[in-house]
């Protein structure tokens, strides 16, 4: 996977490998906000206020801003629940310079050394081998 730097969105890079990239490293389904508040029973308001806080991501899809349906999940009290682990892989990823859809880019990307997307192991509760990733994403 090539990373996106600054200078490369600035330049509007078109390479159409990493334009492949991009669409095969999306989520299968998106959440509008009102679909991730209703979820999370939550107001939407709120929902903006973890968007803030850097605990949830959202990307903006055919201009209305969505967040990927497989990183709101259940806990252990049958409660819905933003994935363990993620406001902590967004921080890693952030200081280490990647923009959101770059960050999306990287949690839908297969590694061979989890398997399966970093998405699909924090979702099965491996989240420290996804944080140690991230961390080194950032050299």
């Amino acid at each position: 996977m090539r990373r996106l730097t600054g200078r490369d969105r600035l330049d509007g890079v078109t390479d159409n490998s990493l334009e492949n990239d991009l669409a095969a490293a999306e989520p299968k389904e998106w959440l509008a906000m009102p679909e991730v508040a209703e979820r999370l029973g939550l107001v939407v308001t709120r929902v903006h206020q973890l968007l803030r806080d850097g605990n949830l991501i959202a990307v903006r899809r055919d201009g209305v801003l969505r967040v990927p349906a497989d990183l709101i999940t259940v806990d252990s009290d049958g409660r819905s629940a933003v994935v363990k682990h993620l406001s902590g892989v967004l921080t890693l990823l952030r200081d280490a310079g990647y923009a959101d859809d770059e960050i999306l880019q990287w949690l839908y990307t297969a590694d061979d050394s989890l398997p399966g997307t970093p998405a699909q192991a924090l979702r099965e509760n491996r989240g420290t081998e996804v944080k140690r990733r991230a961390q080194a994403a950032g050299f």
